[in-house]
């Protein structure tokens, strides 16, 4: 392939807001140069290794990832508890317990019916499950055969975005999961969540007295009020 298609790719992957898929590279490609052009989906995954390669070389604080079926630059690793101090999106974003609970359930387990995901936890899925179809995290896929035809669940695209993954295969098998619930860094990262969680709840306490308080005083201040008139 001709070298110019290097930084014609890495331009595309850079300037999508979104994981370019290489078919989409393909057709950007072929818009502009003709239909005739010669390009291949690896060809472009060589280019997309050899960009990796050359930003390795050079200690780059990026890198391209395979991601949701496409492309997508991402900062390395190493640098993600920096980028996380400054960014407040993801804590914006962040999921419940039960809403991570209920999407591992999901993923592990698609397609599944809310009463197969509800027998699994053992309790009522209907909030956790809207909050996870309005992220457009899980969605519907169709119905079960089964006997009243419920619907059945699946992730999405927008999942294998949050969590970082190319396609649902690359979920941590369960032996996996048990090493990283042992490491360290993990570890760590949800004592911080889980003070976040009670930080949250005892400020929205606060806020809550704070309210009742201010709703006291103002009775008062017009009980008091009317006495005068009287």
């Amino acid at each position: 392939m001709d070298n110019i298609y290097y930084s014609v790719i890495e331009a595309l992957i850079f300037a999508s807001d979104e994981p370019l898929t290489p078919n989409e590279i393909i057709n950007a490609i072929k818009g502009i140069d003709g239909v005739d052009t010669e390009i291949t989906e690896e060809e472009i995954e060589n280019v997309v290794n050899e960009l990796n390669k050359k930003y390795d070389e050079n200690e780059s604080a990026f890198t391209i990832l395979k991601i949701a079926h496409g492309y997508s630059f991402a900062t390395k690793p190493n640098h993600a508890k920096y980028v996380g101090y400054l960014s407040s999106e993801k804590s914006k974003r962040r999921l419940s317990n039960a809403a991570l609970e209920t999407l591992a359930i999901i993923a592990y387990k698609q397609p599944i019916t809310k009463p197969e995901l509800e027998m699994i936890r053992g309790v009522n899925s209907d909030y956790t499950l809207n909050t996870l179809l309005e992220k457009n995290l899980v969605t519907i896929s169709g119905r079960a055969e089964s006997v009243g035809r419920p619907l059945l669940y699946v992730t999405t695209d927008e999942f294998l975005k949050y969590f970082g993954l190319h396609s649902i295969n690359d979920l941590p098998k369960p032996r996996e999961i048990e090493e990283i619930m042992k490491d360290e860094d993990f570890l760590e990262q949800k004592r911080k969540i889980m003070m976040g969680d009670i930080e949250e709840e005892a400020e929205k306490s606060l806020n809550d007295e704070l309210a009742d308080h201010d709703d006291d005083f103002e009775d008062e201040s017009l009980k008091e009020e009317n006495n005068y008139e009287n």
